[in-house]
């Protein structure tokens, strides 16, 4: 039991010896208390070694966000947050090792983990249940979180990408983003009032966004460099037209017309020198194209 205690912070649940408002679950608790702890440690710890902690950490942090509601309403009963984290992070390394035994639809895979789970972690349900919570509410959290884990196990990034980070704003464009010098990265993007928008990353943090005015544009923008601290944006118009605008390294231009009529975004780019070449779909639905010698 003290084994236990060290890796499964359980210390703070109720004490069903000394003072248990709920008697029914004393003859469980203290009947049980010692092999469920013995044994639930053992597979927990089992668990986690036969699953990479990259995949576990990785849902885990979907799960905190998708289910920060389960947390709070764990904590009115007095779950402490640790408690939940960790009942929460034995639901994800329990269907990461056992998802592969199961066969059948989205709803049949569910419902056998969920079966499975509550045999192989009765301790979970009695903790919870020693705590006040109801024992369909105890069900339908594990049963919800167990499909979520079973929805998200493939949704990983690609080896060496991070997880996504929100970096805040309100976009109604796609982004365009456009990298200067080393570690520098900045982006671009058409805010609510329909202006362009700025924020950029100088190598250790990343700006608040800026609304950089001059005018209503109504496409997302296309963005380049063709030197260091000098940027090149493009975007369309109200009339249509191709909008570009260029930083000097000092102070921002107004929008100036390149005329045509484009039905898209644009999108640019830079191959060397003062070259910049810009595309975006015409009337026609072709691929029309312009450019800076």
């Amino acid at each position: 039991m003290n084994s236990y205690y060290r890796n499964w912070p359980y210390s703070h649940m109720p004490n069903y010896k000394v003072q248990n408002p709920y008697p029914f679950y004393n003859t469980m608790a203290t009947g049980y208390h010692e092999n469920l702890y013995e044994s639930s440690s053992d597979s927990f710890e089992e668990a986690m070694m036969r699953q990479r902690p990259q995949d576990i950490n990785r849902i885990m942090a979907l799960v905190n966000r998708q289910f920060e509601n389960y947390y709070i309403e764990l904590q009115s009963y007095g779950v402490p947050r640790i408690v939940t984290s960790n009942v929460f992070r034995s639901i994800v390394a329990y269907v990461l090792e056992n998802e592969n035994k199961y066969t059948g639809n989205l709803d049949q895979r569910t419902n056998a983990l969920f079966n499975a789970y509550l045999r192989d972690n009765v301790i979970v349900f009695i903790i919870l249940r020693g705590y006040g919570v109801p024992s369909n509410r105890i069900n339908q959290m594990i049963r919800t979180i167990i499909r979520f884990v079973l929805e998200n196990i493939g949704e990983q990034p690609a080896a060496g990408w991070s997880e996504w980070e929100d970096l805040g704003g309100v976009l109604t464009s796609a982004p365009a983003a456009v990298s200067w010098g080393p570690n520098r990265i900045d982006v671009f993007v058409r805010g609510q009032n329909n202006s362009l928008w700025h924020k950029w990353w100088d190598g250790s943090r990343w700006s608040e966004w800026e609304d950089l005015g001059g005018g209503v544009i109504t496409s997302g923008p296309g963005a380049a460099s063709t030197a260091s601290n000098r940027l090149e944006v493009f975007a369309r118009g109200a009339n249509n037209q191709l909008l570009f605008r260029t930083w000097n390294g000092i102070t921002w231009s107004g929008w100036r017309s390149l005329g045509g009529e484009i039905t898209s975004e644009p999108a640019a780019v830079s191959w060397g020198g003062n070259r910049l070449d810009v595309f975006a779909r015409g009337l026609n639905n072709h691929l029309w194209h312009i450019w800076r010698l």
